[in-house]
């Protein structure tokens, strides 16, 4: 039985920050019901009638989907209605948005005394940044993230992944997680806040740590690596994606590499016989790995270097992530039989638990469960859902 069966979850969310939390949460066994617009639904659907673009298909699968206007009258109440049957509302809308439809944590409340209550804010609901909107990149620049990217002698650089969007999800489904194992004990709900410039903090720390002398000054930009030791080496075709990185921590690691690409010499050289003369001497040093790297594809350098037991990874793109026979061998790689774009490849949860297995399903058709939803739920008649329709509550 899936890990989180009986748990379910109204899904106001929108993007990636909200839906990255409810997905991982599907993915995990709970029944997320998401709560969209009528006619265009998540702006992450695309843009209009219910569009299903790549990015939506990402974030969105095991939902099911339930239109619902919730700036009507009618819209609203239904949505309060459905309160009772579930444990957690979740919702990343922009700031002010919430407090406009009147549907905060207090009006929740008083629906399902019990409700676990989650929201996702740019910069948290208090504070002198608090009403200001926000993207995931726009977190990132906030939380450091983009100070320590790219080189030293450059500006800062916006960094590639979704972090502030996923990176937050992540923790919020955790958040829940924690808060419905409490609910269990107590019986009690309880409201939840992220804020995305926090949540990116967490994946600063190891930079804040060894460089910024605990706050006293900026960690700096090293650009690709940290030397020789630490860094991209360049390998045939010379593509724009032809690179292994290494990664030497130790002393043994460096003596493992000198071996691995046939130069044990270079282990008492002196100029490279610590890590001081390394450093001092690390651009001969570079040209000396890779040389030997320059030889070989990215995959033979990897599987050479790796089965030698030297810290690497070819610089897999995103092309190549779909066609790596390790994600592939490990059943990462999943193919979805969608109802608008047909058979559709898309990365799994790297998650997994022994006894909860939860196939990937696809992600909901705009409204696709509006009926069946609110029939079981609030037990409406075909007509009463007809009529609903009719006066536009519904999608």
């Amino acid at each position: 039985m899936p890990a989180l069966t009986g748990m379910r979850v109204l899904d106001a969310t929108q993007y990636e920050a909200g839906p990255s939390a409810t997905q991982a949460l599907a993915w995990l066994g709970a029944d997320v019901v998401k709560v969209e617009r009528p006619g265009t639904g998540d702006p992450g659907r695309g843009g209009g009638l219910g569009t299903n673009t790549a990015y939506f298909l990402n974030w969105n699968s095991n939902k099911r989907s339930v239109t619902l206007a919730l700036e009507t009258p009618e819209g609203r109440d239904l949505l309060l209605r459905m309160a009772p049957h579930y444990d957690v509302f979740v919702e990343n809308y922009a700031p002010g948005v919430v407090e406009k439809l009147d549907i905060g944590y207090d009006v929740f409340q008083r629906a399902n005394p019990g409700i676990i209550y989650a929201q996702v804010k740019g910069f948290g609901l208090d504070g002198p940044y608090s009403k200001y909107k926000c993207y995931d990149m726009v977190a990132q620049a906030a939380a450091g993230a983009f100070s320590i990217t790219g080189y030293g002698d450059g500006p800062p650089t916006r960094p590639g992944p979704t972090l502030a969007d996923s990176g937050t999800g992540v923790q919020l489904a955790l958040a829940i997680t924690a808060a419905y194992i409490q609910k269990l004990r107590t019986g009690e709900g309880q409201h939840i806040e992220l804020s995305m410039q926090e949540a990116v903090t967490y994946y600063m720390r190891t930079m804040v740590a060894n460089g910024s002398d605990w706050g006293r000054q900026a960690t700096p930009r090293t650009g690709n690596g940290l030397g020789a030791m630490m860094n991209l080496y360049p390998c045939k075709p010379f593509g724009a994606n032809d690179y292994v990185y290494l990664m030497l921590v130790t002393r043994p690691m460096w003596q493992t590499l000198c071996k691995a690409i046939g130069r044990a010499d270079l282990i008492e050289d002196p100029r490279y016989a610590s890590g001081k003369a390394r450093r001092e001497n690390g651009d001969a040093l570079y040209e000396e790995i890779a040389r030997w790297t320059r030889d070989r594809t990215k995959h033979e350098a990897m599987r050479e270097l790796g089965e030698a037991g030297v810290p690497c990874s070819a610089v897999l793109d995103t092309r190549d992530l779909f066609d790596d026979p390790h994600l592939s061998e490990r059943g990462f790689v999943h193919h979805v039989d969608h109802a608008d774009q047909g058979t559709v490849p898309l990365l799994g949860f790297a998650p997994r638990l022994s006894k909860s297995d939860v196939p990937i399903q696809p992600s909901p058709l705009l409204g696709e469960h509006t009926e069946a939803v609110l029939a079981d739920d609030l037990g409406l008649s075909e007509e009463e859902l007809a009529a609903l329709r009719e006066r536009g509550a519904l999608g």
